[in-house]
């Protein structure tokens, strides 16, 4: 089995990116067959290998081709096996490439199209395309632009373990194909489906005529050492993204904290607030029973009331017993005195012998 492995992206750019005929050819043979389109010509903006590799800061290699109608592609091979972050990136990777336009002095109507092309390693999406093309687009689908040719800024994605490997080599499409052998290319004729594809297929022809040049130990060192540079990235990625979730942590632990304070706080309010409820609805039933109390001797009042009210109508009706008593005495001794006085006794008798004054009698018999 040979070295060669295209997933590896210096290996990659190696392949596809130097400045040959033979590399040119696969290039465009390519890009015709992931972007759709008919390519007639490209150049590689960024040919130029890495010479001192073991002093690269990042190993990220890309591919920057632009087309004969100044198309601008980003190619790219990615090879990690987590979907942390990737859309995030790869959008970044689409806005810096179309503003790396020189427009100074020029119209927005002179910006060329842009297309950044992703190889995954690891499926991204929750669809069955292979290939989805990304552009501005509002909900709905409703586009940004009105026509077509103006979404100048696309972001094409090829999901290779999306493609079936057991599927017979006659029911492959094109672009199947090419995924198969990069995923396989490593194992060279030693596959039988690689061996049929590079035996009958032009496109692949040309693609292992330029993986058969670094099929030599000095690429494998090459590509090894590459390796083991693109691991030490994805070991720093993942150490920034420890840290980044390390610090997501303690700032919800603070928060937890935080809402633990608030919870206490707010339990220290609801037992005041309870206590608060407690001592009213202790004061409210003292009060109802002294409003019990005062209607009781409100009661007791209005019965006394009433009591005394009945002693007085005994009372007075009593007293008008007597007055009609009194009066219908008056009258009798009234009748009386007048059959005295009548009957020829002096006023000056009457008077002693009632025990009273000569002018009372005058008065009674009035």
């Amino acid at each position: 089995m040979r070295s060669a492995n295209l997933l590896n992206d210096f290996a990659f750019k190696y392949v596809l990116g130097e400045d040959c005929k033979e590399a040119n050819d696969a290039l465009k043979s390519l890009l015709t067959v992931f972007l759709e389109r008919s390519v007639n010509k490209v150049v590689v903006k960024n040919s130029e290998m890495v010479k001192d590799y073991s002093k690269m800061k990042s190993p990220r290699l890309d591919l920057l081709v632009e087309f004969d109608d100044q198309t601008m592609v980003d190619l790219e091979m990615q090879l990690r096996q987590t979907k942390d972050n990737l859309p995030i990136r790869f959008s970044y990777y689409s806005t810096r490439l179309h503003g790396s336009q020189d427009m100074e002095g020029k119209s927005y109507s002179q910006l060329k199209e842009t297309i950044v092309m992703i190889f995954f390693n690891v499926n991204i999406f929750e669809n069955d395309n292979i290939c989805n093309t990304f552009r501005y687009k509002c909900d709905g689908d409703l586009p940004f632009v009105k026509e077509e040719k103006e979404d100048r800024m696309k972001l094409r994605t090829i999901e290779m373990p999306k493609v079936d490997l057991n599927k017979p080599l006659e029911d492959m499409n094109e672009q199947e194909k090419m995924i198969y052998y990069f995923l396989n290319c490593h194992k060279g004729m030693e596959d039988s489906k690689i061996k049929v594809m590079i035996e009958s297929d032009g496109v692949i022809q040309m693609l292992e005529k330029r993986v058969e040049t670094i099929s030599d130990d000095g690429w494998k060192k090459i590509i090894e050492d590459f390796q083991k540079l693109h691991e030490n990235e994805e070991r720093m990625e993942r150490q920034l993204e420890l840290e980044e979730l390390q610090r997501a942590k303690e700032e919800a632990r603070k928060a937890m904290l935080e809402v633990n304070k608030l919870k206490q706080e707010a339990n220290k309010l609801s037992q005041e607030a309870d206590k608060k409820i407690e001592d009213a609805e202790k004061k409210s039933e003292e009060a109802d029973k002294k409003f019990e109390e005062a209607n009781k001797q409100i009661e007791q009042a209005n019965k006394q009331i009433e009591d005394a009210n009945t002693r007085v109508n005994d009372a007075n009706k009593r007293a008008d017993e007597s007055a009609k008593k009194m009066n219908q005495m008056n009258q009798e001794m009234k009748q009386m005195i007048q059959g005295m006085l009548s009957n020829g006794m002096s006023l000056e008798f009457v008077s002693k012998l009632l025990s009273k004054s000569e002018s009372e009698i005058m008065e009674l018999v009035k």
